[in-house]
């Protein structure tokens, strides 16, 4: 080491030049500079109380790097930063010490944001974004309203993780082998109603844009299996004895004729109509057991093969033959129909089930070597049919091509293309998030609603979104942008219900509203109900956003951060583009960026 490294004073030397930097908004980026732009983003830190990781300067000092190196080659330099601030973290840890999440959040961003101005990075800190600013999130719940008003945005009931003992709705992350993370205590599947947004309807529009994305190649390929589309054809299989009938997906039609079983998902809606007088007790008590697994629990490869034979049989509708249909937690609800046909002789899971229940196995492909070796099974590889009728010596591509064109002539099926990719649970049961800008009105006065010529006319979805309550029907009405931002109310009570909800349910002075059926306005019910014929009683929605709701748009409002009448000005973005680079956290590289996207 040199005496000029031994000699070098970095406390007094750093400590001149980060003053100097702040005082002269050094790294200050201008918006519609002749120079050539470069942004350079980081994937903004959620402000913990144990302040900087070293994953966050590792990024950091990368994207420092690129900056500080264009910026002395000419270029007009964007490096921000800001911090995604709601969440679950924070309220966990306000319910623990009573301290309120709003305080300890502001706390841990001063924090980092002192320990990351002591590093040194060269960051245009005038376009500091918090996500838990009602400027921001102003914005964020406009998004919001944008896709509610294209039927982008809808109500269901959706089965979540529930804690009778922590009287709270827990994420998958927080089960642990059926009992919650935080107590060890069992924990139960519930149906309860969620904002749900509808991003199947961009599968197709999310697989066919990564071709045209300067991404690493393992980005590209994690969100296409995210996606997972694959081609294959629906089947319906009438229940014998029964008007109604199972419809399946599989995307190997050319096994039809080696389907010996079918399974059903311990929550499909027709189980009820398919278990047997006998097999109720054994069919029940599978299901309770179910419902305490994890998906990933139920579709792991290596676990031990479970299920009930519900009594009942299905036709296979190429052959006539009668099918004995099973309930097993291998099938998922939430993947294609929630129900399988069963083909043990070429599919892996199908065969040990199969064989443990000593259910037939029927080979319908034959190995192209064909000896003793090679055709052990399962075998999911190419070859020609046998045991399959009319279709035997077809290879198997062509037979697949065949029988779907047979059962679309018959009407017992159809080619169909399939995504594993779900519709975006859009809620949580949390006080610490953006508030949801809808409001319930009963059936009444949604009607009323529909015909009052006001603001409230043009929002209105294609779908009718209802929740039912104590056999009242209630309409969710959006709330105008006029109205935004939709504030958290200052409160000190930030418990769990206690009954599955959001703590918000509990705060009536902000729940419970006059609400204006043509302006969108909105006045507390401690108020004397406003004169007019337009003010009705409603409720607020009461789940909040999830944290990821702010971060999907924030490399936005780094463009324009203090505007107050626009997410972003047109020719700002227009100039800024997209970040030319971008660095986090590998665990980000499927969600973040497919909801980004």
């Amino acid at each position: 080491m040199s005496d000029d490294q031994q000699n070098y004073d970095f406390s007094t030397i750093e400590k001149k030049w980060q003053e100097y930097w702040e005082r002269e908004n050094t790294f200050r980026a201008e918006d519609h500079s002749e120079k050539p732009k470069y942004y350079a983003l980081d994937m903004f830190p959620y402000p913990s109380g144990a302040g900087l990781h070293i994953g966050h300067p590792e990024g950091y000092v990368a994207s420092d790097i690129l900056a500080r190196y264009k910026k002395a080659n000419g270029h007009n330099v964007l490096h921000p930063m800001g911090w995604d601030a709601f969440g679950l973290p924070a309220e966990q840890y306000a319910i623990k010490t009573g301290t309120h999440p709003s305080v300890t959040t502001k706390a841990n961003v001063d924090n980092f944001r002192r320990q990351i101005k002591s590093i040194g990075f060269a960051i245009d800190w005038q376009r500091e974004i918090n996500t838990t600013d009602p400027g921001y999130y102003q914005w964020t719940q406009w998004i919001f309203l944008k896709l509610f008003q294209r039927g982008l945005a809808y109500v269901a009931e959706k089965p979540v993780w529930w804690c009778p003992n922590l009287l709270a709705v827990l994420a998958n992350e927080e089960v642990v082998d059926g009992k919650s993370e935080v107590g060890n205590h069992p924990v139960e599947r519930r149906n309860l109603r969620q904002v749900v947004l509808r991003i199947t309807a961009y599968a197709e529009k999310l697989l066919e844009g990564l071709d045209d994305l300067d991404w690493p190649d393992s980005t590209k390929r994690q969100q296409k299996a995210w996606i997972g589309k694959s081609e294959g054809a629906e089947v319906q299989f009438p229940i014998v004895d029964s008007e109604e009938e199972l419809t399946v997906y599989t995307t190997r039609p050319d096994t039809l004729f080696g389907a010996t079983y079918m399974v059903v998902a311990p929550e499909h809606p027709l189980l009820k109509n398919l278990v047997v007088q006998e097999k109720a007790d054994e069919v029940k008590a599978y299901i309770n057991k179910a419902a305490k697994k994890s998906d990933l629990d139920r579709t792991d490869l290596a676990k031990d093969k479970s299920g009930v034979f519900t009594g009942s049989y299905c036709t296979n509708p190429i052959n006539g033959e009668k099918v004995p249909v099973w309930v097993a937690d291998y099938v998922l609800i939430s993947y294609g129909t929630g129900a399988i046909m069963a083909v043990p002789a070429h599919d892996e899971r199908d065969h040990e089930f199969a064989e443990k229940f000593n259910i037939p196995i029927r080979r319908v492909i034959a190995h192209p070597q064909g000896d003793e070796e090679k055709g052990k099974l399962p075998y999911s590889g190419p070859g020609n049919m046998v045991n399959s009728g009319a279709y035997d010596g077809l290879d198997a591509k062509s037979c697949k091509t065949q029988i779907i064109a047979d059962l679309e002539s018959k009407g017992t099926g159809k080619g169909a293309i399939n995504y594993k990719l779900r519709d975006w649970i859009f809620s949580r049961q949390r006080y610490w998030g953006e508030p949801i800008p809808l409001v319930w009105v009963n059936h009444a006065d949604f009607l009323k609603a529909k015909a009052t010529p006001g603001i409230i006319q043009g929002l209105l979805p294609e779908n009718e979104v209802t929740s039912d309550k104590d056999g009242e029907t209630f309409y969710a009405l959006p709330l105008p942008a006029s109205e935004l931002p939709l504030k958290l109310p200052e409160v000190e009570n930030y418990q769990p219900a206690g009954t599955g909800e959001s703590p918000l349910a509990t705060i009536t002075d902000w729940l419970d509203i006059w609400f204006n059926l043509e302006s969108g306005q909105s006045v507390s019910q401690t108020e004397p109900k406003p004169d007019g014929n337009n003010w009705v009683s409603a409720t607020r929605e009461t789940n909040t956003m999830p944290q990821w709701a702010g971060s999907c748009w924030y490399h936005l409002r780094y463009l324009d951060p203090t505007n107050s009448g626009h997410l972003v000005d047109p020719k700002k973005e227009g100039y800024w583009g997209s970040p030319d680079f971008y660095i986090g956290g590998a665990e980000h590289a499927v969600l973040h960026l497919l909801y980004a996207r």
